[in-house]
């Protein structure tokens, strides 16, 4: 099972200011952890909203729409992540609790998502088998 833990943003994200020394370190130390575990597939940081854009889909069928950021709901919005492949939902949510505070003012606020695999899309045995075929060939590629 893989589970995306998404780090959420607060004013100091989005306004750009790095993590400290210290909570670098810390958060080098949890990676460390996780990837010692086996359980690590990736982790980044998200530069702010203001760097961002928006796909958005405004009527069914209809052309997308480009929004540049910056975005104003700082609680909506992400500052990081780390994709993680665990046995449980149990593992995911302990290694979750292990997360150094990921703004380091007691601020941080992870939201923990699994992410859907093949299996829960389609139980037919032909598109399954499509879709890993598909998996595989593009992580070759």
């Amino acid at each position: 099972m893989r589970f995306m833990m998404i780090v959420k943003a607060t004013k100091d994200s989005e306004a750009d200011i790095m993590p400290s020394q210290e909570l670098i370190e810390a958060m080098l130390r949890y990676n460390e952890e996780l990837a010692k575990a086996g359980v690590l597939l990736a982790a980044d940081g998200l530069y702010s909203s203001s760097n961002a854009i928006r796909i958005s889909y405004p009527e069914p069928g209809g052309k997308p729409k480009v929004i540049d950021g910056p975005f104003t709901e700082a609680k909506e919005l992400i500052a990081g992540y780390t994709l993680i492949e665990v046995k449980s939902r149990e593992e995911a949510i302990e290694w979750a609790m292990r997360m150094p505070d990921p703004h380091g003012h007691g601020e941080g606020q992870i939201e923990l998502r699994q992410v859907i695999e093949a299996p829960d899309l389609t139980q037919d045995p032909e598109m399954l088998a499509l879709l890993h075929e598909q998996m595989e060939r593009l992580k070759k590629s």
